[in-house]
C-alpha cells in the first residue's frame, strides 16, 4: 500500500511538471511618465522595470517598454496581441496618465496632446476595453493592472472646448466590468486618484503587487486582498485598490512545491497551477540583475527601497557613488561626437532590420563587440547570445538596453576603437595595397609590437563603465 501511494504521488507530480511545462503565460508591461505635454510623473517606469522583473522570475515573457509614444504602445501592443494568442495567463500592467471621458477609460502615450473630446475618440488615447479585447481576448485567464488612477491632466482642455455639448470627464478611472476568466485591478476606487509615491520609488499599488501576487502558493484573489490591506495601510486609509473578478478558478502566478499538493483536485482550464521557483531571494536577484548596469540612481534607490537589507545592497550603493562622481576625461573622449539621440532611442528588431545588415556586417558587430571587452561569437547571427551581450554593452554606454541596433547605436559603435584583429575587409584592403606598391618598398618590415591583452580589456572595461555614466547624463 506504501508503494502503491507513492507511485500515485510520483505519477501526480510528473503530471504536475508536464502541466506547468505547457503553461504559457505572457504578459504586457509599460510605464509611460515623461510626457511631453502635461506634468511628468518620475516613477512608472521604474514600476514598469521592477513589475517586469518580478513576471519574468515566474515565467512569463514580457512585452516591456517605457516612455512610449503612440506608434511605439500600438507597436508592443501588437506584438502583445499576436503572443497572448491561446496563451494560458495573459497579463496587463500599465503605469503612467490614464483618463476617463464619458464613461470610457483611455491610456495616454508620452506624447498626448488632448485639446478636446474629439481628440480622445480619434486616436490621440488608446481606448483601454478595446485593447484588452483586441490582444487578450482568447486567453484562458486574463490579469488586468491599472495604476493609471492619477488626476486627468487634460480635463480643462477639454471641457472648455466642449462648450456645445456636455461631456463627462472626471478624475480617475471610470468603473470597468470583467468577462468571464477575467480580473481587472485598479491602483484605487472609480472615480478616485491614487498616489505616485515618492520619487525614486514605486507607488504603494505597485509595490504592493510586487510583494504579493508571486509569494509561494498564493491564489491570486488571496493576494490582491492583501494588496488592498498594504496599500490601504500604506496611505494611511488614503487610498483603497479597488477590482472586478470573473474568474472560473484558482490562479496561482507561483504555485508552492508540487509534493505540497500532488493531491490537490485539478482546477479549471487555463488556471493549472505552475511549480515554479519564485522564492523571495530570486525576486530579489531578478529586480538586482534589471537595474545593476543602469545609470539612472533613481532605479537603484529603487532596488535600495524594496530591499533595505539585501544582498546587493554595497554594490547598489558603490555603483551610485561611482555615477555621482561624474564624468571623467575617458567618458568625455568615448562619447565625443555622439548623437545625444542616441541615448534615448530605443532600438527594436525594425529599426535593426533597416540598417540592413549583412552576414559579414553582423560578423563585423560581434569582433567589434569582443574587442570592447564584450566577448560574442563571431558567427554573423545575431542570437540570443549576440542580443544578451548587446544589451550589456548598451547599458555600458548609456544607450536603451534592447539587444537590437539602430542607426544611431551601429554608427556610435563604427566610431569605437576596437582592440581586435582586423576584419575580412581590412585585410583585403591591406593585400591590395602591398600588390601596388613598388618593388623597392619590399624590404623586411619591423616585426610588430605586442600589446598586453590584459591592457586592452581593461581599457575596454574602463571604456564600458564611463560610457554608462556618460549616457546616464544625456538621459538626464
Amino acid at each position: 500500500m506504501r508503494y502503491l501511494t507513492l507511485l500515485t504521488s510520483l505519477v501526480c507530480m510528473a503530471l504536475s511538471i508536464s502541466a506547468a511545462k505547457a503553461d504559457r503565460r505572457v504578459a504586457f508591461v509599460v510605464g509611460n511618465g515623461s510626457y511631453k505635454n502635461v506634468a511628468q510623473l518620475p516613477n512608472p517606469p521604474i514600476d514598469a522595470k521592477a513589475m517586469a522583473s518580478t513576471l519574468r522570475n515566474v515565467g512569463f515573457e514580457v512585452i516591456e517598454g517605457s516612455n512610449l509614444s503612440r506608434d511605439q504602445m500600438t507597436e508592443k501592443l501588437l506584438d502583445f496581441g499576436r503572443k497572448a494568442q491561446g496563451s494560458d495567463i495573459a497579463l496587463f500592467y500599465y503605469a503612467g496618465h490614464g483618463i476617463a471621458v464619458s464613461g470610457t477609460n483611455y491610456l495616454l502615450p508620452v506624447d498626448a496632446d488632448i485639446k478636446s473630446e474629439m481628440d480622445v475618440k480619434l486616436g490621440a488615447a488608446i481606448n483601454i476595453d478595446l485593447t484588452l479585447e483586441q490582444t487578450m481576448g482568447d486567453a484562458k485567464v486574463k490579469l488586468v493592472f491599472l495604476d493609471a488612477c492619477r488626476d486627468n491632466p487634460f480635463a480643462a482642455k477639454i471641457k472648455s472646448n466642449s462648450a456645445t455639448r456636455s461631456v463627462n470627464v472626471q478624475s480617475g478611472l471610470a468603473e470597468m466590468k470583467s468577462g468571464e476568466g477575467t480580473l481587472i485591478a485598479f491602483a484605487t476606487g472609480p472615480g478616485q486618484t491614487a498616489l505616485d509615491g515618492q520619487e525614486g520609488n514605486n507607488s504603494p499599488f505597485t509595490r504592493a503587487l510586487i510583494d504579493n501576487i508571486t509569494k509561494p502558493g498564493v491564489e491570486i484573489q488571496q493576494a490582491m486582498t492583501s494588496v488592498r490591506a498594504q496599500v490601504n495601510e500604506e496611505t494611511r486609509k488614503g487610498q483603497l485598490p479597488w477590482g472586478h473578478t470573473n474568474l472560473t478558478g484558482a490562479v496561482y502566478l507561483n504555485q508552492a512545491p508540487v509534493t505540497q499538493v500532488a493531491n490537490a483536485a485539478p482546477t479549471a482550464a487555463g488556471t493549472v497551477p505552475v511549480a515554479t521557483g519564485g522564492s523571495s531571494d530570486g525576486v530579489e536577484l531578478e529586480y538586482w540583475r534589471s537595474v545593476k548596469e543602469s545609470n539612472k540612481p533613481e532605479e537603484l534607490n529603487a532596488y535600495l527601497s524594496a530591499y533595505p537589507n539585501g544582498q546587493f545592497k554595497a554594490l547598489a550603493l558603490a555603483r551610485l557613488a561611482a555615477i555621482k562622481s561624474g564624468p571623467s576625461t575617458a567618458t568625455r573622449a568615448l562619447n565625443a561626437g555622439i548623437d545625444p539621440a542616441t541615448f534615448t532611442d530605443e532600438a527594436t528588431q525594425l529599426t535593426e532590420d533597416q540598417i540592413g545588415l549583412s552576414k559579414t556586417q553582423r560578423r563585423d558587430v560581434q569582433r567589434r563587440l569582443t574587442g570592447l571587452g564584450f566577448d560574442t561569437k563571431q558567427t554573423g547571427v545575431f542570437g540570443e547570445e549576440t542580443r544578451s551581450v548587446l544589451k550589456r554593452w548598451q547599458a555600458a554606454r548609456g544607450y536603451p538596453s534592447s539587444g537590437y541596433l539602430n542607426k544611431l547605436q551601429h554608427k556610435a559603435m563604427l566610431s569605437e576603437i576596437v582592440a581586435a584583429p582586423p576584419t575580412a575587409s581590412d585585410n583585403s584592403q591591406k593585400a591590395a595595397r602591398r600588390a601596388s606598391a613598388p618593388a623597392a618598398s619590399s624590404a623586411p618590415a619591423p616585426a610588430p609590437q605586442r600589446s598586453n591583452p590584459g591592457d586592452a580589456a581593461g581599457a575596454a572595461f574602463v571604456g564600458g563603465v564611463v560610457g554608462g555614466m556618460m549616457g546616464g547624463m544625456f538621459r538626464r
